[in-house]
């Protein structure tokens, strides 16, 4: 979509006279040199096809010359096919080169808030590096010393800790010596820790000093309900005691847990190496539909699905630099105004984010946009709908690039190559202002963590929008008729059904739960598995696939209409005034409602101009306020093309905003529905009038 132009018509018109001018005099040099035809050729093929011939499939991915993948993939490497034997292969091929990199810690200062709430700040320095081989050497020495400590081969050991280099030398350290990693999102409740640590019968779990004081260990009640703890290994090096836990429970230093397994009599022992069939990783999923559910999977599944995605990732080497970081808190909230962020330091060239990060960050440019001199905003959107124009033909546009777009792209360090957005839909708004102002490919994926996170990436020169590309070389995928929700491989003028994903990345299933496995997973007369998914898609003629909908989010109204949910939030989350926003509806009613965490300082701005003064929390809680709110996004919803049943009738505004902390979302910001209908039963009944 265009932004709009609020210029005078004839100076626009000189405008574009000039820019047709430029452009006619370089087009010819700049066309062949650049290569563009071949990209506009690339962006245009067939890029899956159904290896059947049926509409329903299955649908495999092209190569090149358009033909079919006879096979599907599972390795990157000859031989490498366990993660231990990945990390060897690092090191051994790359033993000098930076592998884990960490900001340094100068300062910590509590910083006041307007809204009275003290926050704790950081002042980072420089990143301190790793090499490969220094991160091999103290992976072996720390799977050594947990050996040293009881840990057995093929037994389990937890990990609950925050995105950090220690968390990948602990995971690295479980590969190589063949202990089951059982993993757990640091923001999940006490009763889902415990039933995660203790279903999977851990002894040993390594954690950080804040997790282990904050979650772990509520004076000594909460470790009471890990019934098979014996270590607890923490990441932090300081202090060297930690009293007041339950006798029997050890509690070490991960240095000194090294030091021990350093020791020649301990690295003397031999280590059971994995095979590939072995579990690596039993992932506790987010529970944002219950009780957590853990998936087992096994060595060769993930090096299967690391080898679908990396083939998705042109040019991918040992150059690439990518940055992983803990979903908003750490890269928006934590470090010091006037400090330099993360990516500013490092300037990576790949990223993963969720897309909220994407929506923050357009909201937070339109913005300044907004506040930019009529001159400054005029250029800036006459370059936003020139460069738009000139995407859709395949081309690019360096002058833009470097003169209107370079501050922009300097948010994420202005070296991004590639960037991947997954876990929930990218709206087509966001994913068309990335790729312009960005000044990369903004690429979509769509994985599960039944499939190793792999399943579909769109190439990196298609520039489509609200499609997440074609199968990967490592999976394919089928279409399954739901006759409940009206979606047939038969439709037209494209299939449509429930996703369903096979291949060597779908994992082995769920820990100690066959109700779940034979309700999710099948294995087919080849052998191969299987992952019911529960999305609904649709397969476009070039073989790329669409989610549509999703069977649980998917309410049919008291008239009869269907309602998707996810839908209808991803759709408002781009309304300058909407933070955060849950739509809900039930079959018992005729409308959608919907709770809405507002844009503080938009809504601000709002009550000023109406004249409005009061505490942030009386001023979502005026009625006015919510009727105007209600406006604005029942106008953002028509824009957006959204049906009026699906429009939310009425709307509560919330003061409190949904962190992982309060229960509210999970640690990718996706909405935990239970916990939302149970936090706001009371303004649901008062909005459906009672009933």
């Amino acid at each position: 979509m265009k932004l709009k132009e609020d210029m005078n018509p004839l100076l626009l018109q000189v405008f574009r006279s000039v820019v047709w001018v430029c452009s006619f005099i370089t087009f010819l040099p700049w066309y062949f040199l650049s290569g563009a035809g071949t990209n506009l050729d690339r962006a245009r093929r067939v890029k899956a096809r159904s290896v059947s011939g049926r509409p329903a499939g299955p649908y495999r991915a092209t190569n090149q010359a358009g033909g079919i993948h006879q096979k599907l993939v599972w390795s990157l490497h000859l031989g490498v096919d366990t993660l231990d034997k990945v990390m060897v292969h690092g090191a051994t091929r790359f033993p000098e080169r930076d592998c884990l990199g960490t900001r340094e810690v100068l300062n910590e200062e509590d910083e006041l808030q307007p809204n009275g709430k003290v926050f704790k700040k950081v002042i980072l320095g420089e990143y301190q590096w790793m090499s490969y081989e220094e991160t091999y050497q103290a992976a072996v020495c720390f799977g050594s010393g947990l050996a040293a400590l009881g840990q057995r081969p093929q037994c389990n050991i937890a990990i609950f800790c925050e995105t950090r280099a220690e968390w990948m030398i602990a995971a690295q350290a479980c590969f190589i010596y063949n202990f089951p990693l059982v993993t757990l999102y640091s923001t999940l409740g006490g009763a889902a820790i415990a039933h995660g640590l203790n279903e999977t019968e851990i002894t040993h779990i390594i954690t950080s000093k804040d997790l282990l004081h904050s979650r772990l260990k509520v004076g000594s009640a909460r470790l009471v309900l890990i019934t098979s703890c014996d270590h607890i290994i923490v990441v932090d090096s300081k202090p060297t005691s930690w009293p007041g836990f339950p006798r029997g429970i050890m509690v070490h230093n991960l240095v000194a847990v090294q030091e021990l397994g350093s020791r020649p009599d301990n690295m003397a022992v031999a280590r059971r190496q994995p095979l590939p069939s072995d579990i690596a990783v039993i992932m506790y999923t987010s529970g944002s539909t219950g009780i957590p559910k853990g998936v087992m999977i096994s060595h060769s599944n993930i090096i299967a699905g690391i080898t679908g995605m990396a083939e998705r990732i042109p040019d991918l080497d040992e150059t690439d630099t990518y940055i992983g970081y803990l979903p908003l808190a750490h890269v928006l909230d934590q470090i010091k105004k006037g400090s330099k962020g993360d990516t500013s330091v490092l300037k990576p060239t790949l990223m993963a984010a969720v897309p909220e990060i994407m929506d923050r960050i357009y909201k937070n440019v339109m913005t300044k946009v907004e506040e930019m001199s009529s001159v400054q905003r005029t250029l800036f959107v006459l370059a936003y709908n020139y460069k738009m124009e000139q995407m859709t033909k395949g081309y690019r546009t360096p002058l833009c690039d470097s003169l209107v777009f370079r501050k922009v792209r300097s948010l994420l360090g202005g070296h991004m190559r590639v960037l991947l957005s997954g876990g929930a839909p990218l709206s087509a708004a966001t994913q068309r202002f990335m790729n312009i102002c960005l000044c990369c490919p903004v690429g979509q994926g769509y994985g599960l963590t039944e499939t190793c996170g792999a399943g579909t990436i769109s190439e990196m020169w298609d520039y489509s929008t609200g499609r997440v590309g074609a199968p990967l070389v490592c999976s394919e995928i089928t279409l399954k008729d739901w006759e409940e929700g009206g979606y047939y491989s038969t439709d037209k003028p494209n299939p449509r059904g429930e996703i369903v994903i096979g291949g060597p990345n779908v994992t082995m299933g769920y820990y100690k739960n066959e109700v779940k496995n034979r309700e999710d997973f099948f294995v087919d007369s080849n052998g191969q598995r299987w992952f019911c998914t529960g999305d609904i898609g649709e397969l476009h003629p070039d073989g790329c696939l669409k989610i549509i909908d999703r069977k649980k989010d998917l309410v049919k109204l008291q008239a009869g209409e269907y309602v998707s949910l996810g839908k209808v939030e991803a759709m408002l989350k781009n309304c300058p005034f909407v933070d955060n926003i849950c739509a809900y509806a039930n079959s018992d009613q005729s409308y959608v409602i919907g709770f809405v965490v507002p844009n503080q300082k938009q809504l601000t701005v709002l009550a000023e101009q109406r004249g409005l003064r009061g505490s942030w929390e009386e001023i979502c809680n005026n009625p006015d306020m919510e009727r105007d709110v209600l406006r604005i996004i029942t106008e953002a919803a028509l824009s957006a093309k959204l049906e009026r049943f699906e429009i939310p009738k009425k709307i509560r505004l919330s003061a409190e905003p949904w962190t992982p902390e309060t229960g509210l979302v999970t640690d990718a910001f996706k909405l935990k529905r239970k916990e939302l209908k149970s936090h706001y039963q009371d303004d649901i009944e008062r909005m459906y009038g009672g009933k």
